[in-house]
């Protein structure tokens, strides 16, 4: 798991649209009165469309108190970086210490060259934007002496440093092929790639490439803060990346901090409502997220033995069938149908009594829900569903193994590179990515929804409490597959070690998940997420 030690931030994209100058002032604003950290703008100086990005930032850092501005990227073939400095230098200073600088080598060259830049082949860009690195620094450095670089294509012979900025300026960098990452881990103090040009699953590959280059400049990894240009919907249908209602985005968000160590979440586009929900609602929620599994201790297998009833089941058949409480709730309306639970049972031991668990009060049957009511509800079955998809792979994966074809490395080598993810963004090993977005899940759950529910209708308290317990045992449990894994590969009773956990983590969580679904899916259709 990557963590680069940074706190999390939280900002908007802006579009610098000329005709609508005052509303882009005023969606700055907004991002301040909401509460996010950061905002930024796109650095085009040849859109005639666009107002000049740093007369922009100039203006918004003077309308606010507290928000970071950073250009987003600036353009370096168009703006010297010796002047581009001294600008930055000054707004710090006039701000308070809120400039950061995201910075590119210049993507569109025939725009650049109609304006009156240098046409610079890709390679050609990229030496020019470590010697503008250089020379940017090296202007900062109030104690440095002149200023001299000699460099292929920027020359600043002489020159009197400063003013120096208020703070350590960052210079983070939009990079994204091998020689600009690598650029990036020799020389930048941050990543800033956007998803529709990154997609998450291309994150791990790309940070590997910072933090070697890194590395092998005798820096450490954690010198380069990883930012991410986001874009989504809060009203898609879950099933993609950031395309869903708000836990959706805390979930996805909250795994690419832990997993890839991800700290900067920026949003592109220029809607408002889009602004106020980030910021309300999904910004706060990954915090969370993040903050409790980073403090949550390892559960360890004796709790879960604590857990277990009576009820040990050890004269029971291999694959069993229990008494299943009938689905109780109503289905009518809702525009979803909760799993029922079959009674099924793989496993010989029983980790609780599920007779035990109690039930949520009885929905009006004359209640009607509304198409954006449904979606609540239906939302929580589409994630328990990814969930029970990835469990029956690797339980295909295993019957393979058992009948001789496929052999155990093979096997773990597929189930390490799985996304065990109900959306499929992102890979990991087996623990690190479905026994995580199991863990993060629960925390969304046990940190938000549950809370939400709790005050909501006070009705709910046992099947909260039960669900919240329940949790618990979960990980315990997927502490054992963890342990299987380790060993699956080793001996010959690695396979029977890895089915009986898996069997067991099947058992439970798919129990589990059809006791929230018949208990939760009235509830959040009528109570909302929150």
């Amino acid at each position: 798991m990557a963590d680069y030690g940074h706190d999390l931030l939280f900002g908007t994209f802006l579009t610098p649209t000329a005709e609508q100058a005052d509303r882009v002032v005023g969606l700055a604003r907004l991002t301040e009165q909401a509460g996010l950290d950061l905002v930024t703008v796109q650095d085009h100086p040849y859109q005639a469309r666009f107002l000049d990005t740093w007369t922009l930032l100039s203006v918004i850092a003077a309308s606010t108190t507290t928000l970071r501005v950073a250009p987003n990227v600036a353009n370096l073939p168009l703006r010297p970086p010796a002047v581009l400095a001294r600008s930055v230098a000054s707004l710090d200073l006039l701000s308070g210490g809120r400039v950061e600088l995201g910075l590119g080598a210049g993507a569109f060259r025939d725009a650049i060259a109609a304006i009156g830049g240098a046409r610079l082949t890709p390679g050609e860009s990229i030496g020019a934007l470590a010697e503008g690195i250089e020379i940017i620094r090296a202007m900062w450095s109030v104690d440095g002496g002149a200023v001299r670089v000699d460099g292929t294509h920027h020359r600043v012979w002489g020159a009197h440093p400063g003013p120096a900025p208020a703070h350590d300026v960052g210079i983070w960098l939009g990079a994204y092929k091998e020689r600009m990452l690598a650029l990036t881990g020799r020389l930048a103090d941050g990543w800033l790639p956007s998803s529709p040009y990154l997609a998450p699953d291309a994150l791990p590959a790309a940070n590997a490439a910072i933090d070697e280059a890194a590395v092998a400049a005798g820096r450490s990894p954690s010198d380069v803060r990883r930012l991410y240009n986001i874009g989504g919907d809060f009203t898609g249908s879950g099933t993609g990346f950031l395309q869903g209602p708000a836990p959706v985005w805390a979930e996805q968000l909250a795994e690419l901090t832990l997993t890839h160590g991800m700290s900067a979440y920026i949003v592109m586009g220029d809607d408002p409502e889009v602004i106020q929900r980030f910021a309300a609602e999904v910004a706060p929620a990954v915090r969370e997220l993040v903050g409790a599994e980073r403090g949550r201790p390892s559960p360890s297998g004796p709790a879960v033995a604590a857990e277990q009833s009576g009820d040990t089941g050890a004269e029971r058949p291999r694959t069993s069938v229990v008494a299943s409480p009938r689905t109780r709730v109503q289905t009518s309306g809702l525009g979803a149908v909760p799993t029922p639970d079959d009674g099924t049972r793989r496993s010989d031991v029983r980790v609780w009594d599920e007779s035990a668990r109690p039930t949520g009060p009885a929905p009006d049957p004359d209640r009607t829900y509304t198409a954006h009511e449904q979606a609540a509800g239906r939302h929580l079955i589409e994630v328990h569903d990814g969930l029970r998809a990835e469990l029956r792979q690797v339980h295909d994966l295993l019957d393979q193994v058992t009948a001789g074809t496929m052999d155990p490395g093979t096997a773990r080598s597929h189930i390490n590179t799985m996304t065990m993810r109900q959306n499929n963004w992102t890979l990991g090993t087996y623990c690190e990515s479905y026994c995580r977005i199991v863990t993060v899940h629960h925390t969304l759950e046990d940190r938000s929804l549950f809370p939400h529910l709790r005050r909501a209708d006070r009705r709910l308290e046992p099947v909260i409490d039960r669900l919240a317990e329940e949790h618990q045992v979960i990980h315990g449990v997927l502490e054992g597959v963890d342990r299987a894994l380790v060993s699956f590969v080793s001996g010959p009773d690695g396979v029977k070690e890895l089915r009986a956990a898996v069997d067991l983590l099947t058992d439970t969580l798919l129990s589990h998940l059809s006791y929230e679904e018949r208990e939760l899916v009235e509830p959040l259709a009528r109570l909302g997420f929150s």
